[in-house]
């Protein structure tokens, strides 16, 4: 059984440097204007058989607006940062420097209160395994770049650490194909 998995960050709900952990908010204006203007490169993800949305408002929202109609997937929600959550990493490590400095080199570690990045990777790696589909069959996944580096991660067979060395861009993609515990990544060309 080969599957294909493109994986779309969705657009941004505000700059990088105003990141907030585990953020509910939705696609703000330069979001928008990105989701308009890159639709005609992304139009073929709508050829997917099997189209699915972290659920998020922004990702929901970018699926919507590229006419994809997203199911969502509850396993596609971004790493739960206990009582981080909704706080920038700039506001933690003022904060709490140590707990910031033991989460980045522990995987295991959930010093917020919420879920470990190891446990994190699993959940999105064992959706990604568990998708039923016939041999041949495209799908697209909207979500967080978080969701996007933890699924890279799980199909690569990486460390977790090289999780903090993936960097994903609104409205970026990268398809992984293959088959349940054999992933192989596809950068660059079709989004079909």
């Amino acid at each position: 059984m080969q599957l294909s998995v493109t994986l779309l960050a969705a657009a941004r709900s505000s700059s990088l440097l105003a990141e907030r952990f585990d953020d509910d908010r939705p696609l703000d204006e330069a979001g928008w204007y990105e989701v308009q203007r890159v639709g005609p490169v992304l139009g073929a993800l709508a050829a997917a058989e099997l189209r699915y949305c972290s659920p998020t408002p922004r990702s929901r929202a970018t699926g919507d607006a590229l006419g994809l109609a997203p199911l969502v997937q509850p396993a596609l929600r971004d790493c739960d940062m206990g009582r981080w959550r909704g706080r920038t990493l700039g506001e933690v490590t003022a904060v709490e420097p140590a707990a910031v400095d033991h989460w980045l080199r522990d995987p295991r570690s959930a010093p917020h209160g919420g879920e470990p990045l190891l446990a994190f990777i699993s959940r999105v790696g064992t959706w990604l395994d568990t998708r039923p589909a016939d041999d041949g069959t495209r799908m697209v996944a909207i979500a967080e770049p978080s969701v996007v580096r933890a699924a890279l991660v799980y199909a690569l067979k990486a460390p977790p650490s090289t999780y903090w060395n993936i960097d994903v861009r609104p409205l970026s993609t990268a398809t992984v194909s293959g088959q349940p515990g054999r992933w192989s990544l596809r950068l660059g060309g079709s989004t079909s």
